[in-house]
């Protein structure tokens, strides 16, 4: 498994920005896709984005398009989630996440992803 270590999390007001990054460690960064999730109280995981190794394809959740940016810096085992124009519903804890793959596509589904950061809290106020 990959060690990873999000950093950038903190309070914003309601159309602010936030830039999360993720430091990994331990394993061949550019043999995982690697993802960004979040968990509000009382709430289920959500995945939120999606990129490939090679940075060249991504996937987002419908309520983040436009707004949210994923991206990887290979050469420095790190991959960075952009987040404009927050809202309130985007408080949570945001998880970055890696997922083993043979293949150059982005991962959505949450049992794939076999490494988890311990979380950096978003908050959005209104």
């Amino acid at each position: 498994q990959v060690q990873l270590i999000e950093s950038g999390g903190g309070l914003v007001q309601a159309g602010g920005s936030l830039r999360l990054s993720c430091a990994a460690s331990g394993r061949t960064f550019s043999n995982y896709a690697m993802g960004w999730f979040r968990q509000a109280p009382g709430k289920e995981r959500e995945f939120v984005a999606g990129i490939s190794r090679i940075g060249d394809s991504t996937l987002y959740r419908d309520s983040v398009k436009g707004r949210f940016t994923i991206s990887r810096d290979n050469a420095k085992d790190t991959m960075y989630l952009q987040m404009n124009s927050l809202k309130p519903e985007d408080t949570a804890a945001y998880y970055c996440a890696a997922a083993p793959s043979t293949i150059n596509v982005p991962e959505i589904r949450r049992s794939r992803y076999n490494s988890w950061g311990q979380g950096t809290q978003v908050t959005v106020s209104s």
